[in-house]
């Protein structure tokens, strides 16, 4: 395991519930993790992070988290994922946890004290308790609304039955958000921190890293109407949320680092941020912070050539220049899949998801060639990537669950306005003729899996040399053998608008984004995302060739 690690690494992120379920009870865990990771060790990744399996009541799928220091029975023990440590660590494998430090669950023991205790109370400081506004403190104490939709505000009936206090949400009314100007609540997530640390864990993604610290006095915000949920989209740091990505949280950060220097083997910071513009994400991966920070803007760069240049450029530069490395993204468990989103013609802000009734649905088959297109630029790019489950088989958003099917708090906090993210977390199909396409021995998965996921299923794609599969592991392992992740990017010229070529190391990429074929210059190709034939480079098409 090579020093810094961090810097070129391939990551997979698993979302334990829908990735692999030993017992057949419909539902992922981790020793149906542990079973699958001789198939992740194939794929040709470093590192896998996964999704929260705490104590949870799975009000938002394990984000709201009862207990930060053990596993929910859902998933297993803690001696199941001590043994996925050992088994992933024996396969050169490193393993990094989410951590969720905005808010709790509701059925954190430290708010049912709050809820318990009276207004004023040292319980109560924990979090975010204010007085309403208005007559009798009838109106919420500002006007922010939910990620998920809805007031970001919930009023307490207290003890004796009265109109109580109001505590903040920015996401489900059973995540309230926590005080971290509350110094009880900061030496509670180092000592969280060291428990996995003590644990082996490689490091952890943190939840909604922009978050924690609001505006002093908690001023009324209207966000913009086509921002993305999470905050993306507003890019004068002026009118930015007053709950999103405020200053305080770099002394968390800073406090975290020296923890987590204390461990040996290098254990990092993954920032789930999602701030604009660019350089003010870097911010989180200043040289004393965080190691990583997700590159959302790269993620919701449409399939343009143009608009690929610039992000790339733009992200390259703001990430080196704290001398941190870049980071490429595609999909993950809060986003359309890529194989459908790259070619959605509509507007689809981040967080409404997609169902039967959107606007602008694609194809299956043009969107995955768009798809496939993509993942092989960004794995070229220097720095470190991130994958979702399934995007190695090609998995497309599943758009028609049925409505009863459907779990996303936003689904049900916009009454069905907004699908949310279920169309991205269906089970994984691993084998065609099994149950559940090998997702589990027994049961029915907690989301419906497509009819026609046996096409895709791992054990249909693995023999076959043209599947998406054998795409990522060929990908993987040149982006490996031609050391791409420290390398460095030189634009090459010559080439029509819409193509976007480059220079990595001992190799030459050539994505055509156009509706037309464009000439290729003679060289060996190493590989391309669709078939070539060594002149031509066809629409929605990259190509690695000989430098």
């Amino acid at each position: 395991m090579t020093s810094e690690w961090w810097r070129t690494a391939a990551i997979y992120q698993i979302y334990p519930r829908s990735f692999a379920d030993s017992n057949g009870d419909g539902m992922g865990d981790l020793a149906g993790i542990t079973s699958r990771l001789a198939s992740l060790q194939e794929l040709g990744i470093d590192a896998i992070w996964i999704s929260p399996f705490y104590t949870s009541p799975q009000k938002d799928a394990g984000y709201d988290v009862a207990d930060y220091c053990d596993i929910d029975p859902l998933f297993g023990t803690l001696a199941d994922f001590d043994a996925l440590v050992a088994e992933a660590h024996a396969r050169q494998l490193r393993v990094i946890v989410d951590l969720v430090p905005n808010h709790s669950s509701d059925a954190h023991p430290w708010f049912q004290a709050a809820l318990a205790s009276a207004p004023g109370s040292p319980e109560r400081a924990r979090y975010l308790f204010r007085e309403g506004r208005g007559p009798e403190g009838n109106e919420p104490p500002n006007n922010w609304e939910s990620v998920f939709g809805g007031p970001a505000w919930t009023r307490l009936t207290e003890a004796d039955g009265t109109p109580g206090q109001w505590y903040l949400h920015l996401f489900d009314s059973s995540q309230p958000d926590f005080d971290w100007t509350n110094e009880e609540v900061r030496e509670e997530f180092r000592r969280i921190l060291r428990f996995w640390l003590d644990r082996e864990v490689d490091g952890f993604r943190v939840d909604v890293a922009h978050g924690m610290i609001k505006a002093d006095g908690l001023p009324d915000f209207t966000p913009p109407i086509d921002g993305g949920s999470m905050g993306g989209g507003a890019e004068d740091p002026e009118v930015a949320a007053p709950y999103w990505g405020q200053n305080g949280v770099h002394e968390i950060y800073r406090d975290w680092r020296k923890l987590l220097d204390e461990y040996p083997g290098e254990r990092v910071l993954a920032a789930e941020a999602w701030v604009d513009p660019l350089p003010r994400v870097a911010n989180w991966v200043r040289p004393d912070e965080m190691h990583q920070a997700f590159n959302f803007a790269y993620l919701e760069t449409p399939w343009n050539a143009h608009a690929l240049r610039e992000v790339i450029d733009e992200s390259i530069a703001a990430f080196h220049g704290v001398g941190a490395p870049s980071t490429w993204v595609l999909s993950n468990h809060d986003v359309v899949r890529h194989a459908t989103r790259l070619s959605v013609t509509a507007v689809n802000p981040q967080g409404h998801g997609l169902g039967p009734r959107s606007l602008g649905l694609p194809e299956y088959a043009p969107g995955l060639r768009r798809a496939r297109a993509a993942t092989a630029l960004m794995l070229a790019l220097p720095g470190s990537a991130y994958l979702y489950q399934g995007e190695e088989l090609g998995l497309p958003e599943v758009i028609d669950l049925p409505d009863d099917a459907r779990q996303d708090p936003t689904w049900f906090r916009t009454n069905g306005e907004r699908y949310g993210r279920d169309g991205c977390r269906v089970p994984l199909p691993w084998e065609a003729d099994a149950h559940a396409f090998g997702f589990g021995p027994a049961g029915t998965p907690w989301l419906p899996q497509p009819e026609t996921w046996g096409l895709l299923a791992r054990d249909a794609q693995r023999e076959d040399p043209t599947s998406t599969l054998s795409m990522y592991r060929a990908l993987l392992t040149l982006r490996r053998e031609r050391q791409l992740g420290s390398g460095s990017l030189t634009w090459v010229a010559g080439y029509p608008e819409s193509v976007v070529a480059f220079r990595n190391e001992s190799v030459i990429v050539v994505a055509n984004t156009g509706d037309t074929a464009i000439e290729l210059p003679a060289a060996r190709v190493l590989l391309a995302s669709a078939p070539v034939d060594g002149t031509t480079l066809e629409p929605n098409t990259t190509v690695w060739l000989e430098a």
